[in-house]
Parts: C-alpha cells; structure tokens; sequence
C-alpha cells in the first residue's frame, strides 16, 4: 500500500468489543505480575480499580469510614490471594464479588436497617443547555432514591447501570443465580420509580 493510499483510508477506530478485550489483558497482565509478588503491577492495578470500587462502595456502604476500611479489605485479598483467580469469569468480575462481600461484612458491623425493595431505570431528561439544572437536580434526587434501598438491591442497581455488567456478570459478583439478579432489578426499579416521583412531587423543578 502507497503512502497515498493509507493518507486517504484513515485507520479504522477499534470497537467497544475490541478496546474491552485490550483492558482485559491489560489487566490480566497486571494480575500475574501480581501474582509474581511485583508491586509495580498492583499499584498499576490499583489505581485502575480504586475508583471504580470507590463508586460501588459508596453506594452500598454510605460511609466514608466503612467503605475505605471495605476498599482497603478488598485490594488487599487481590495482592495476597491472586494465586486464587483461576480465570473463569471476568478480572473484574472476581474483584467486585470480594468488594460486595467486604461491604456487606462492614454493613453487618454498622447494623443499618434495610428495606425490602429498592432500584432505578435510567432517566434521560434529553441534550440541550437549557436542561442542565434539571440534570443535576434529577441525579440529586436518585442519590437520594438509591440511599432508600436495601444494599443488595443498591448493590445490583449499581453494577449494571454504572459498571455496565450483564446479569450473569453480576449474579457471579453477588452471589446468587441470575434470576434471583432480574427479580431485584424489577422491585428496585419499582421501588425507585416510587421514591423518584416522591421526590419530584416535593421538589418541583422536574415534577
């Protein structure tokens, strides 16, 4: 192929498919340095994870003591125990169950009460600058919804529309069969649905 020729056929973009494949080797990559005892692979791994497992936590947890204690608990299993990732589901997959199951430890210490429903369906209040405001207001007011759920449904809630993980993804990050998974997503979207217009109701600018 010319040098003309390759001017005027721009390389084509890699897929979503394909950039996912990269990140998982990326990390898996990381994972056997992990494995290997180097630390320059785990630090790369954790600043990858910490924000994502951050955004998790807070959601389950609420409080900024118990879900830095839960994130801690949760990377330090990564760096000890990487030997026991045997490669049956996703990198992240196994990383957020160990999150999932160390913030539901640091729930039973704060013995919170929890409610029995809980979970949200997107709301997309369109593009344009006048809407702004009315964006912000409405993600106020589902931080608000989402604190009124159970964790278990807090935690499905915010695997799938903020980490963008499929139900079988999900079910093996929890702990439970998949339809166990849709049947919370259909009480939290409910219950959500409930809370959202409650609050619309008393707010105003979106009601």
């Amino acid at each position: 192929m010319s040098i003309w020729s390759s001017l005027r056929t721009p390389r084509q973009a890699p897929s979503p498919t394909e950039r996912g494949a990269a990140a998982d080797a990326v990390e898996l990559a990381l994972l056997a340095g992990v494995k290997r005892g180097r630390r320059a692979d785990f630090d790369a791994l954790y600043r990858l994870y910490h924000p994502r497992l951050w955004r998790f936590l807070t959601q389950l947890l609420r409080q900024p003591d118990a879900i830095e204690e839960a994130l801690n608990d949760t990377l330090l299993v990564v760096w000890q125990r990487a030997d026991s990732f045997d490669g049956r589901s996703k990198l992240s997959t196994w990383i957020f169950g160990i999150a999932y199951r160390k913030g539901l430890k640091a729930l039973s210490r704060q013995d919170l009460p929890v409610d029995d429903e809980g979970v949200p369906e997107a709301a997309d209040t369109g593009p344009g600058p006048e809407q702004q405001l009315g964006q912000v207001q409405l993600r106020e007011r589902l931080r608000e919804a989402m604190g009124e759920l159970s964790p278990e449904h807090r935690a499905v809630v915010e695997l799938c529309y903020f980490h963008d993980m499929a139900y079988g993804e999900i079910a093996d990050v929890v702990g439970c069969p998949a339809e166990t998974v849709k049947t919370r997503m259909f009480y939290a979207r409910r219950r959500l649905r409930t809370l959202l217009d409650d609050l619309a109701g008393h707010g105003g600018a979106l009601s």
